[in-house]
């Protein structure tokens, strides 16, 4: 396929004010990215472009074959899994995490039409598999953010995207629930039926080995992209945050260390 994910001069802006500015992307199946920038450079609105939440003010967008203006973005989603604050916070309290799993096979939040059974054994199996099963009857504001993420992954995947948006899912993790989340990521990304990932993330260290390529923004402006290898060095990272940085790369993982002067 010619074009599976690309954005094409894709600029958004909102209230007079530039947000993205002529953004070029190109994602093949079977890549996994990482999209890092430093508050307000437009990561979550690049994203929101790419589920079809948002209308590029300028430029062309093809998602999973489909262009922008040719398709229906509501059965467009149903392919996109999304993880992250901007979904979380629409949550109610009250939700039952099975019915939040299986929610995601509607791309809704809430129940509006009649699921099958089958849909709740695979909601279970799901749970299972990412470490949640044990949570289950419990009510969704009672859990802990490393369970609700959990759980957001889970009805990310019900429906078997071809697409899995994940916008900083690691925010306000301690420790052990960062890595244990990783972990669920790096083993999705590892699984014969894997969904593409896009992740957004200020920390370096939560770039898992599954992840493959980064892209970089400045300010709305697409700074580098291309293979980890290629991207995550210091100059790059240290003109990307406006200060000084060490990459430092260890068994597949990278770290920064940030030097102040003046």
């Amino acid at each position: 396929m010619d074009e599976w994910i690309s954005l094409n001069e894709v600029s958004f802006v909102r209230s007079r004010r530039t947000i993205l500015d002529g953004i070029d992307w190109n994602i093949s199946p079977g890549d996994n990215w990482v999209v890092l920038g430093a508050n307000g450079s437009g990561k979550t609105t690049l994203l929101r472009l790419l589920a079809g939440y948002l209308w590029p003010t300028q430029g062309r967008i093809t998602v999973l074959g489909e262009r922008f203006g040719q398709t229906d973005l509501r059965e467009l989603r149903m392919k996109i899994g999304w993880v992250g604050s901007f979904l979380e916070a629409q949550i109610p309290s009250g939700q039952a995490p099975l019915d939040l799993i299986v929610s995601g096979k509607f791309a809704s939040i809430g129940i509006f039409q009649t699921p099958a059974e089958d849909d709740y054994r695979k909601a279970r199996d799901l749970a299972k598999r990412l470490g949640c099963e044990k949570i289950i009857e419990l009510p969704y504001g009672v859990l802990s953010q490393g369970e609700k993420q959990r759980l957001l992954i889970a009805r990310a995947m019900i429906h078997h995207p071809q697409l899995l948006i994940l916008d900083e899912p690691c925010a306000g993790l301690d420790l052990v629930s960062r890595e244990q989340l990783l972990r669920t990521l790096q083993a999705l990304g590892e699984a014969p039926d894997a969904p593409c990932m896009v992740l957004v993330t200020h920390h370096l260290q939560e770039i898992m080995p599954a992840f493959t390529h980064v892209f970089l923004l400045k300010e709305g402006r697409r700074l580098a992209s291309g293979t980890k290898e290629e991207i995550l060095r210091s100059e790059l990272l240290s003109e990307t945050f406006g200060i000084a940085v060490e990459v430092v790369a260890e068994n597949g993982r990278y770290w920064t260390k940030v030097s102040f002067t003046g």
